[in-house]
């Protein structure tokens, strides 16, 4: 495969930064780069998952889409790594809270995903539950975010295919069980694609809603409010 890939339009490898910021609404990834990118360029339009480059203090990032679960984050990040030679990606998404503990719009780091999803077993033989953040990205995300003051709660997250359990309690098992402190779609996928191609992969979240309370957010917030965790991946512009 060449470039353009078939899901990113860019004919151009060195338009897109070597550090790609992932939310996984299209419409976030233009929310940052609308906010707080200059000399923006749009690099990719293709299923309207939009995909940005810009500088932020002076230092080159891409912000791009991944859209809702692991296939499809699976497939934007293989090729950006792949194809476009981008060496790190942190996904900024939003999360389900599984405790009491936290509160909407805390931000989490995540330090291990762990998951029921058979995608690393089939694309590369991985057949562990759980796969871990790189650690030397997550210390400079943790790092950022105490410069800049913003609180941060490291865990375990699962990253599940279901949105709509059968059972709502089953979130009881994954947290008394499995040590997951919320829930999200996508970064047990982005880190198997970092894992099998030596790149480097982390996630920050947002609660968004709590699967324990029932508070949730609006989607407009979740778009346009996330701007903590927003922040902190943006000062690891290179």
């Amino acid at each position: 495969m060449s470039i353009p890939t078939p899901h990113i339009e860019c004919n151009d490898s060195n338009i897109i930064a070597k550090t790609v910021l992932m939310p996984g609404d299209p419409l976030r990834a233009k929310f940052i780069a609308d906010t707080y990118l200059e000399d923006v360029v749009q690099f990719n339009h293709v299923r309207n998952m939009f995909g940005f480059t810009g500088t932020y203090k002076g230092k080159r990032i891409s912000v791009m889409g991944s859209g809702m679960g692991m296939p499809s984050i699976g497939i934007y990040s293989f090729e950006l790594y792949k194809f476009y030679g981008v060496e790190n990606i942190i996904r900024i998404g939003s999360c389900g809270a599984y405790t009491n503990d936290l509160k909407l719009y805390d931000v989490i780091l995540v330090d291990e995903a762990w998951s029921q999803s058979t995608y690393a077993k089939v694309q590369n033989g991985y057949d562990k539950d759980v796969i871990e953040a790189n650690p030397e990205i997550n210390d400079r995300i943790a790092k950022h975010a105490e410069e800049l003051n913003i609180p941060i709660v490291r865990g375990r997250i699962h990253s599940s295919d279901v949105f709509y359990a059968d059972d709502p309690n089953s979130y009881k098992s994954y947290r008394d069980n499995h040590g997951c402190i919320a829930a999200e779609m996508e970064s047990f996928a982005l880190f198997a694609n970092a894992k099998v191609l030596g790149k480097k992969a982390a996630c920050l979240l947002t609660v968004s809603d709590s699967i324990v309370t029932h508070e949730e957010t609006t989607s407009e917030e979740r778009q346009n409010a996330f701007t903590k965790m927003m922040e902190i991946a943006l000062e690891f512009a290179e």
